[in-house]
């Protein structure tokens, strides 16, 4: 029921657009959806005050109180941060915007409703972004998206409108990504990487950190894992970092609309030159930086600590990442990184011996091949590198997972892995962990293998190099059954291919051709 109404409501937004980037206009459409969202639970707060107020055996109940006693007692903002609900002030609460969504200067009313809420909520100051007023959209248009976005949500249930909102807000970040091509892939990972991902890495509780956090999936998706598994929202504490500004707000208010407390630093900034956490030692970290990224160097990262293993190529950012990230690990602690394939194999600019010290240092813990056109930006093949900075089962070995081929195509340009291949690859990398019975190589598609064997092949982590050729099915009865087939098809296609021989030559003949 839920995808049939983020299906209607994507199609409805995306026509109102008209000609604007989509880019740009993905701002309008997520702002609205996070204001409608913190109106919502206002709301749905609100409600729930004038309950307790009017039942003589609450603690709020208010005897002999008039309904103007009531009305005054509702806008005591306190009885709405001690729930951590948003504060919201009436002249930026959704239906006073809704009536006066036909107005000429709606954008204007919509900037001026965002800066009053950052003045009453200090969380979110900086995160709102107001550029409603110069949006470059036809007449009307911003007054239709109020109106359909309105059509959201549950006023009567805080944790309905929460939910609902998050979903919606999740779908259209993906769509966003989708219409954008290459940029909108910089702040969106496919939600099904990013299940996997957090599959692999089960995070129970801690601090979950990811140093490129884009909008925030990893956040959300861990946070879904731990209510999955039997935990509750909180149990993880969240940290994150984000360069670019207009997507450090995506993820603000990405991680806000689901109730998720969070800590993504003072400010959007570059994570190697301005790190926001650098006393962090996290629990799980989750990370899919830019590929392959040719502009991350700056001369203060000459002898940075975080190079413990070798310092990285300035024309290539992927081993400074799988660092950063050992270096914020707790000793007990997991990472699971999105890389470019090159990662696996490169011996260019000192990254082969980068890549050996990490091998022989016993911090590579699962390699994952993963199939193509699963990126919205980029073609380029890429790979999941699992570390570990204390292995407490399989030391010395490494486990290697192909999955190139499990991909499955949901449209012409675009793969995912199913949730079947998500769950196989889980499944199988906990058995491998725990040393189960249930885990055992399979030629094609998994192996564990000895820090040694990996020596052999020049400390190259490429699956493919590693688990083998997939099983070929050998049944006598089998081959002989399809063996037949073909020999049959290939008899007719051979007795048709001389009846059309000799029509031809009939033609010819009497053409006057002879043979």
């Amino acid at each position: 029921m839920l995808d049939d109404i983020e299906k209607t409501l994507w199609a409805a937004a995306d026509k109102l657009r008209a000609n604007m980037d989509a880019a740009e206009y993905k701002h309008l459409v997520l702002g609205l959806i996070f204001v409608k969202y913190i109106s919502d639970t206002f709301n749905a707060r609100r409600m729930e005050l004038t309950k307790k107020f009017s039942d003589p055996q609450d603690e709020y109940h208010l005897p002999q109180a008039t309904p103007e006693d009531i009305q005054a007692e509702l806008e005591e903002r306190d009885y709405y941060t001690a729930a951590n609900v948003f504060w919201v002030p009436e002249a930026a609460r959704w239906e006073v915007l809704r009536s006066s969504a036909k107005q000429p200067q709606i954008g204007k009313l919509i900037d001026e409703a965002l800066t009053l809420i950052e003045a009453e909520n200090p969380r979110l100051k900086d995160i709102l972004d107001k550029r409603y007023a110069r949006a470059q959209l036809p007449d009307g248009k911003l007054g239709s998206l109020i109106d359909l976005i309105s059509t959201i949500g549950f006023n009567t249930d805080a944790g309905k409108a929460r939910d609902v909102l998050g979903q919606v807000y999740e779908y259209f970040l993906g769509k966003f990504a989708s219409a954008e091509g290459k940029r909108g892939g910089q702040f969106y990972t496919p939600a099904s990487v990013v299940k996997t991902l957090v599959e692999v890495m089960a995070p129970h509780h801690g601090k979950v950190y990811d140093p490129c956090c884009g909008s925030g999936g990893m956040f959300v998706q861990s946070e879904k894992f731990i209510e999955a598994h039997g935990g509750k929202r909180g149990d993880a504490s969240i940290y994150g970092q984000e360069s670019n500004p207009t997507t450090w707000r995506l993820a603000a208010m990405n991680l806000a609309i689901r109730g998720i407390d969070f800590n993504l630093g003072r400010e959007p900034a570059d994570t190697f030159t301005r790190n926001q956490h650098p006393d962090l030692r996290a629990d799980f970290i989750l990370a899919n930086p830019h590929f392959n990224d040719d502009e991350w160097w700056h001369a203060s990262l000459t002898g940075d600590p975080r190079w413990v293993y070798g310092t990285p190529p300035a024309g290539n950012a992927n081993y400074a990442w799988l660092q950063h990230i050992l270096h914020h690990l707790k000793p007990t602690g997991r990472a699971g990184i999105v890389l470019a394939n090159g990662s696996m194999s490169s011996s260019q600019n000192s990254e082969g011996d980068i890549r050996r010290r990490m091998v022989e240092a016993d911090v590579v813990e699962v390699m994952v091949a993963l199939p193509g056109q699963l990126f919205f930006n980029t073609q380029i093949p890429a790979c999941l590198w699992f570390l570990a900075r204390q292995k407490s089962h399989r030391k010395g070995e490494v486990l290697f997972i192909d999955a190139r081929k499990l991909g499955t195509m949901i449209s012409r340009s675009q793969a995912e892995l199913t949730d079947e291949v998500i769950n196989r690859i889980g499944d199988t990398v906990a058995a491998w962990r725990a040393g189960l019975d249930a885990y055992q190589d399979t030629p094609g598609f998994c192996r564990s293998v000895k820090l040694a064997e990996i020596a052999e092949h020049g400390h190259v982590l490429t699956p493919g190099r590693h688990v083998g050729a997939e099983k070929v099915e050998d049944d006598d009865e089998v081959f002989n059954e399809k063996m037949k087939k073909l020999t049959e098809k290939l008899g007719e296609q051979m007795a048709k291919g001389a009846e059309l021989d000799q029509l031809i030559r009939q033609k010819l003949g009497s053409l006057g051709y002879a043979f």
